[in-house]
């Protein structure tokens, strides 16, 4: 099984409606490990940020999957601003994870500015594409997993968008909360 995920981000502080908080990040981890061993997942297509990305990543690489990361722009500039930006010692977490998959040769940068309101959706559809183009190749199925709080924020939540957009290519979707 192939898995194409994206999720939240682990709350900032002082947030006003909670949607991944951050004493849920074991149970969230343990849920997404617990997902891929019962899929008899192979390999995680995702992006790198702090939170459900790198909760599964750091899961993937226990289960000693492949793991294909897709960021819009730069390393530097998705560490900035996706990762480092929030409380917790996730910079270190994505360097790692970052070194390992630039060794694996299993980055792709889309090459997005990081100032372009387009770049996070067009990466969520990436994940898709690169999980498609992973299952036909290895003849496997591509699941999409979605890590949140099961609920909108409106009409910018990029999460619910990936779903949508995975629902449309008539994948199956499995969600994960990061909230009870």
């Amino acid at each position: 099984m192939i898995i194409a995920l994206a999720g939240r981000r682990v709350d900032p502080p002082d947030v006003a409606e909670s949607r991944f908080p951050p004493e849920k990040i074991d149970i969230v981890k343990e849920r997404i490990r617990n997902l891929f061993r019962g899929q008899h997942s192979t390999t995680l297509v995702c992006s790198a940020a702090c939170g459900a990305d790198l909760l599964a990543l750091e899961a993937a690489q226990e289960l000693e999957m492949r793991r294909r990361v897709v960021l819009p722009f730069t390393r530097d500039e998705f560490r900035r601003t996706s990762v480092a930006d929030r409380p917790g010692d996730w910079g270190r977490s994505f360097d790692r994870v970052l070194d390992d998959v630039q060794r694996e040769r299993d980055l792709v940068l889309l090459g997005y500015s990081e100032n372009d309101p387009a770049a996070y959706a067009a990466t969520n559809s990436a994940i898709l594409d690169e999980g498609t183009l992973i299952a036909r190749a290895n003849g496997l199925a591509l699941t999409a997993v979605v890590v949140w709080d099961c609920k909108s924020r409106g009409p910018d939540d990029l999460t619910e968008q990936f779903k949508k957009d995975a629902q449309r290519r008539h994948l199956p979707v499995l969600e994960i909360p990061t909230v009870d």
